[in-house]
Order: structure tokens, then C-alpha cells, then sequence
């Protein structure tokens, strides 16, 4: 399975999660949680407890590369994400097809295709471009270090923000699953799916390069307006 590794940029730093994460998670997630609806995000210290114990689980099975989303400026843990659905297409072709481990045990053994998911941010960490440049960090791990061929991204279908979101990255809409699964608020409703392809990955690179540079500069031109 992979690896645990640190990915740094210049705003957002994703490190490996660990137990001792759980605290700043809670206090991260205790903000304005209006944009919780659809996404399962701890609330509270024992609930932060669970989802990193139950995190770490996934990925000690090899099922996932669990981070802990930090901010490079002050160094305050803002949130969450992980690769998860992590799939190795070497040895015979199984049946149905399904997401499975590398048939050959090494430890660092990388997939061929993963899935880019449970992300959530503090409500003050939202909007700021920690996101995008985490997702930049994501994929160039995933394309560059690991070589994989697809990444995936997917939303509840009612979630319009996280749409946009993934789709402002470059990704491609593959359609909606409807009927797909329950929501948290336990409404059966459909999934919305994405992907990037390791074809096009240098135009969704140049994509979210652009979106950082211009918000940057944007950032820039605010803190020369006089107070």
C-alpha cells in the first residue's frame, strides 16, 4: 500500500493523520457547520476520536492515504481529506471488477487508480484556496510520484458547492447515479462523478495553476489598497 507522505505548498500542508490530530479536528469542525449537510464531518472531541481511529483503520487495511488538511501560515489544522478507493490492475482480471490490493504485498506498492474524497474545511479555511491548492498537491502525487492512470471525485448530487468546486478543477462529469445511495440526512439521493484522466492531467494542472496565480494576485492587490 502506499506510503504515508507529506504534501506542501504554499498555503496548505496535508500531512499523514494520526490520533494526535483528533483535538484540532474537533476545534476545526466546531465553526459555522452550515456546510456540513452533506459531507460526514466530526462534531465534537469523542466524535473526532471515532472518525480518525475509524480513518486510520482504512488505511492500515490499504483501502486508503489519510491527511490532516493544515494551514502553512499559522500552522492550524483546518480539516480532512483522503485517497481512498485505491485500485492495483496487476494480476489476472477478476470479476466483478472492484477496487482491491496489490496482489503482490509490497509495502510500497503504488496504485493504478484512486479516488480523491471525505474532504471538509473548517468554515474560515473555505474559500480561501487551501482547497484547490490541496487538490493541485493530490494530483501531482497521484499523476507524477505514483503514475496513476484515473482519479476520481465524486459529490452528493444535491451538493451544487462541491460540484462546482470539483469542476472548476477540470475534472469531467461522468453522469449522475441516480437513486445511488442514502444521504446523511437519510435521503436516498444520486451521486455525481468525476474524473481526471492521466491524458488530461497537464491541461487540469495548467487549470488549477491559473485559478492559484490569479487568486494570489487578487490577494496581492488587497493588501496594497490602503486601510
Amino acid at each position: 500500500m502506499p506510503v504515508p507522505v507529506i504534501l506542501s505548498g504554499r498555503s496548505v500542508r496535508l500531512e499523514p493523520l494520526t490520533a494526535s490530530h483528533a483535538p484540532a479536528l474537533a476545534a476545526a469542525a466546531a465553526a459555522d457547520r452550515n456546510s456540513y449537510a452533506f459531507t460526514p464531518v466530526p462534531h465534537g472531541i469523542e466524535s473526532a476520536h471515532a472518525y480518525v481511529h475509524s480513518a486510520l483503520a482504512d488505511q492500515e487495511a490499504g483501502r486508503s492515504l489519510v491527511f490532516a488538511t493544515v494551514r502553512v501560515g499559522d500552522g492550524l489544522v483546518v480539516g480532512s481529506t483522503r485517497f481512498c478507493e485505491l485500485d492495483y490492475w496487476d494480476g489476472p482480471v477478476v470479476w466483478p471488477p472492484a477496487p482491491r490490493g496489490p496482489l503482490t504485498g509490497a509495502a510500497d506498492a503504488v496504485p493504478d487508480a484512486a479516488e480523491i474524497g471525505a474532504t471538509w474545511l473548517s468554515a474560515h479555511a473555505q474559500g480561501t484556496g487551501i482547497n484547490t491548492e490541496a487538490k493541485l498537491l493530490m494530483f501531482q502525487h497521484a499523476f507524477d510520484t505514483w503514475g496513476v492512470r484515473r482519479i476520481s471525485l465524486r459529490a452528493d448530487a444535491r451538493n451544487i458547492r462541491s460540484r462546482a468546486a470539483i469542476e472548476r478543477l477540470g475534472a469531467v462529469c461522468e453522469g449522475v447515479r441516480r437513486v445511488h445511495t442514502r444521504g446523511l440526512d437519510g435521503i436516498v439521493r444520486g451521486t455525481a462523478f468525476y474524473s481526471v484522466l492521466y491524458e488530461e492531467w497537464p491541461v487540469v494542472r495548467h487549470t488549477i495553476e491559473q485559478r492559484l496565480a490569479r487568486a494570489r494576485q487578487d490577494a496581492d492587490g488587497c493588501r496594497l489598497v490602503p486601510a
